[in-house]
């Protein structure tokens, strides 16, 4: 894999580019068609793949206009298969598929949405978590239960820690803010406030973050039962 590239769309939305090392090119999650089809006009013109976690508009709206104007592939998951329009290949959870010569590790993670899946390349360290893992916080819980979810981020949470993690969404500043308010005492996460405030007052991008650097510092992975993830769950929801 190489060439990653975050897109901004939407408000907050993070659109994911790159391209495997026999040359195919793919997007994740594109919410927005007309930020990929300005980014690909210096790219060549070109799409093969397109990725999807989730049904939601924001990681999909973009899907058939690319479709038709590129001809390139839709996989997404196979729970959502009534709700994400044009799908070519249905991904399952637990199976291991092969894009552009690479393994691809589709984890089913339920929550924000029961069909939700996440992509893991295991050769490339790279994880597209959707909506499921955020740097430094998690999805809200539409359709799962707070157990689904908590489930879910620990399959997350046993992926080897130099995992590279691109989310879905530029959350990370009012995540941090929510981080420290459980945590007042843990001085190391007062310092990264101080760090990503200063990095989203430059524009920059928080994403990726690293597996290793949750486990740390989220507090939603390091939840250790369901009723503690609920518990910091419900009091971000309510912050």
């Amino acid at each position: 894999m190489k060439n990653i590239t975050l897109i901004p769309a939407l408000s907050d939305n993070y659109i994911v580019y790159f391209e495997t090392n026999d040359g195919l090119s793919v997007i994740v999650d594109p919410g927005d068609a007309s930020p990929v089809e300005n980014f690909l006009k210096k790219k060549g013109e070109k799409l093969d793949v397109i990725l999807n976690t989730h049904h939601h508009y924001d990681h999909t709206d973009g899907n058939l206009y690319l479709k038709d104007k590129y001809g390139a592939e839709l996989w997404g998951p196979v729970y959502e298969k009534n709700r994400i329009r044009g799908m070519d290949k249905m991904l399952e959870g637990n199976v291991s598929y092969k894009l552009g010569g690479e393994a691809l590790d589709v984890i089913h993670t339920p929550g924000h949405t029961s069909g939700h899946i996440c992509f893991y390349f295991p050769q490339s360290s790279v994880l597209f978590a959707g909506d499921t893992l955020f740097s430094l916080g998690c999805g809200r819980v539409f359709e799962g239960s707070m157990e689904e979810m908590h489930s879910s981020l620990q399959k997350l949470n046993l992926l080897p820690d130099d995992t590279a993690v691109y989310c879905g969404h530029e959350y990370t500043l009012s995540n941090v803010e929510f981080a420290t308010f459980l945590h007042p005492d843990d001085h190391d996460l007062r310092e990264e406030l101080n760090s990503i405030q200063k990095k989203r007052d430059k524009g920059s991008p928080t994403i990726p973050s690293s597996l290793a650097y949750e486990k740390r510092f989220n507090p939603f992975l390091k939840a250790k039962t369901p009723g503690e993830f609920s518990r910091a769950r419900e009091a971000k929801d309510n912050f």
